[in-house]
Formats: structure tokens, C-alpha cells, sequence
């Protein structure tokens, strides 16, 4: 069995790029929500977990706060680094943090707990740096994957590409129901909630396909550049076929997305 941990280093290295130009676009719809929920604001000490581009840590920089920030690819830090110059941006790899204990007022970490291979160890490392009454907001993908999370997915399934063995299935796939994320984080933290957070999303399929698909972001598109020529013109075909429900007259599509927001204090 593939290190779930080491694979992810693997799949997100060198996509910063490509990431902040499409799949990015999807996921700062829940930065707003993600910070309200941590009480972010004028002099909080934040800590941004997994920055990616560092859209999170810019909002946050933006409400006055007081902003470090994390990922474990170095490229990614890079990036957020020039698009937040005002945070303190690092490399780290989950869940060993390099901060003393008590550090910060809130953690936030947008789409990443479902990324790490060990949420519990993780959620008690976030638990150690921040001070007592501080606040944790975290988001996942409602899981399985529904709306324009599955496209690709289901066009691969319909098409019946396989799934290999090497390619492991994230930890977090038991946690991405309301019921489950609650659990897990109220084990670690006190008033824990879960909220749904639903938004469409509005996309030109043919750079949508291009920008994630065919830009090795995320495991489908790992397994489906895997295929030959022939099977990716088929999944391309069903993906183009099902986003036609999806059309807004104008050359793009506007799809659902299915996500949750937990949240909890120290």
C-alpha cells in the first residue's frame, strides 16, 4: 500500500501554478465562511494550514490579521509568499508544526484535513498551538465526491477506467459526512459544529478539463493520464456529455458544489 502521505507530497509538487489558475477558483468561494467561522480578524494571530496559493492567508492578512502560514510543498509556499507578502509563510508537512505551543488565536485550513493521512494526530497538533479559547475552522469535500467535485470521477466510472491499486483513497473518506466530521473534531475540541456549504460553480468545461483533467491536479487526474489517447477522448466525451445539464447559454456551465465547514474552540 502507497504512503498516503508521501503520495500527496508527490501529487501536489510543482502544481502550484496550475492549481491557482483552476482549481483555486472553486475553493475561495469558502474562504469567507472558513475565517468568519475562526473569528478572524484586526490583531488575531492566524495560522493558514496547507496555503496553496496563499488566498486564504491573503484574506485573512486583509482583515487585519496577524497571519503565519503553512504548506509542505515548497513550490506552494513560493506562491503564497508572493501573493500574501504580509504572512509568515513556511514549509511543514502535516502534522508536525514548527510552532511553540499556544501560539495562535485561530487555525484555518481550507480543503486540507482531508489531505493529510492521519486527521487525528493532525487535529491534536492543531489543538497544541492554539491558546486556550482560540478557535479552529477547517473545510472538507462532502464525501463521496457529488457535483462538480464528481465530473471528471463519474465520466472515468461511466467509461470504466479502473483504479490502481497504487493510487490510495484519502483517510478522510470515513469523515466527509456532517455526522462523522463532527465526531472527529469533538474528540479534540470543545463546541464543535459541522455546516454545509453550497455554491454553483461557473466554468468553461473545455479549461475546466484542461486546468485539472489534463493538468495532473488530483488523483482522478493522475489515474486518467494514465489511459491511453483513445480512453481519455472517451472520458472527455462523457464529461462534455454530462455538463450539458449544466449549460447557461453562454459556452460555460454552472455546477454544484457540496462542501463542509467544522468548526470549535480549544
Amino acid at each position: 500500500m502507497t504512503d498516503f502521505d508521501a503520495y500527496e507530497r508527490d501529487l501536489w509538487a510543482g502544481r502550484a501554478g496550475v492549481y491557482a489558475r483552476g482549481f483555486a477558483r472553486l475553493t475561495v468561494h469558502t474562504i469567507a465562511p472558513l475565517l468568519d467561522a475562526a473569528r478572524v480578524g484586526p490583531g488575531s494571530r492566524v495560522l493558514d494550514l496547507g496555503t496553496g496559493p496563499g488566498f486564504v492567508a491573503a484574506e485573512a492578512v486583509r482583515r487585519g490579521a496577524k497571519v503565519s502560514a503553512v504548506d509542505a510543498d515548497p513550490l506552494m509556499a513560493e506562491t503564497a509568499a508572493r501573493n500574501a507578502p504580509d504572512a509568515d509563510v513556511r514549509v511543514a508537512v502535516l502534522p508536525a508544526l514548527p510552532y511553540e505551543d499556544e501560539t495562535f488565536d485561530a487555525v484555518v485550513g481550507n480543503f486540507v484535513i482531508n489531505h493529510v493521512g492521519d486527521p487525528e494526530a493532525t487535529l491534536a497538533e492543531l489543538r497544541r498551538v492554539l491558546r486556550p479559547g482560540g478557535r479552529l475552522a477547517l473545510t472538507c469535500w462532502t464525501m463521496p465526491g457529488s457535483g462538480v467535485l464528481a465530473v471528471v470521477h463519474d465520466a472515468m466510472e461511466e467509461v470504466g477506467v479502473p483504479w490502481p491499486d497504487d493510487v490510495p483513497p484519502s483517510p478522510f473518506m470515513t469523515y466527509g459526512r456532517p455526522d462523522a466530521f463532527a465526531a472527529l473534531v469533538d474528540g479534540v475540541f470543545r463546541e464543535a459544529r459541522v455546516e454545509h456549504l453550497d455554491w454553483d460553480f461557473t466554468f468553461e468545461p473545455d479549461e475546466w478539463w484542461e486546468n485539472g483533467a489534463m493538468a495532473r491536479v488530483g488523483s482522478n487526474a493522475v489515474v486518467l493520464l494514465r489511459q491511453d489517447p483513445p480512453t481519455i477522448a472517451r472520458v472527455k466525451e462523457v464529461y462534455d456529455r454530462r455538463l450539458t445539464t449544466y449549460a447557461t447559454g453562454d459556452g460555460r456551465v454552472s455546477v454544484p458544489a457540496h462542501a463542509l465547514l467544522a468548526h470549535g474552540t480549544r
